[in-house]
């Protein structure tokens, strides 16, 4: 079974106890019809696995779908699993929280995928405020001290 647009398409394989998907594109508002069909056409099966490698964009669209595919999943008894997910739809995920709902594991092992790195920490006094460089009497956003 696939679900396919010009620059989106989705492959499933239905088996006794989970729904294999790969979708291969972008996600956006264009195209998330086409993932939004494949996930509500899919049989219910205790484990609903799409593997996002394949996945170059993942707008708000995407997101919303898959925040609505993860509550039919359990719903239904059942549990969405996001797999191998590219860097950019992995940062996507990390950013929105949604690494935090929706399980995200690397490839065939179902081994976690590690955490999104920590954003770099500066030292104290490094950044200079933008309103203090421009004379502004508003309270600095970031201390220098």
């Amino acid at each position: 079974m696939e679900q396919r647009s010009d620059r989106f398409h989705v492959q499933v394989d239905v088996g006794d106890d989970v729904v294999e998907m790969r979708a291969t594109g972008e996600v956006d508002i264009a195209t998330v019809g086409v993932l939004r069909s494949a996930l509500w056409a899919a049989p219910v099966r205790p484990l609903l696995r799409l593997d996002l490698s394949g996945v170059r964009l993942l707008s708000a669209a995407g997101v919303r779908a898959l925040v609505a595919a993860h509550r039919r999943a359990r719903a239904r008894g059942g549990e969405l699993v996001l797999v191998d997910p590219a860097p950019m739809v992995a940062r996507v995920l990390h950013v929105t929280g949604l690494d935090r709902v929706i399980p995200v594991r690397a490839g065939a092992t179902a081994a976690p995928v590690p955490a999104a790195p920590a954003p770099l920490a500066l030292p104290p006094g490094l950044l200079v405020p933008l309103a203090a460089e421009r004379g502004s009497a508003s309270a600095p956003l970031v201390s220098a001290a």
